[in-house]
């Protein structure tokens, strides 16, 4: 299923993302760090929606208390949860 996701306290916009099988893919995100967010899409194509969660989950960028890769994991979450 194809899901979006307006991010909170991060630079990115949204996360756009399919989830197939609990397998995560097409993450796109809109606006943030272009280097970063791409590195992260990369990174998580193909993972297990559950593992992307266990590692990206709190991690901060600066004082903002998430990161992009933490709006990501809650993404996820919001999305297994229906």
């Amino acid at each position: 299923m194809n899901y979006t996701y307006k991010t909170k306290g991060t630079c990115s916009r949204a996360i756009k993302f399919d989830i197939e099988d609990g397998i995560v893919r097409n993450v796109q995100f809109e606006g943030g760090c272009m280097g970063n967010t791409q590195g992260i899409s990369s990174l998580v194509e193909g993972m297990k929606a559950m593992d992307v969660i266990d590692k990206c989950k709190n991690i901060q960028c600066g004082f903002r208390g998430t990161s992009c890769p933490d709006q990501l994991a809650k993404a996820i979450e919001q999305a297994l949860s229906h």
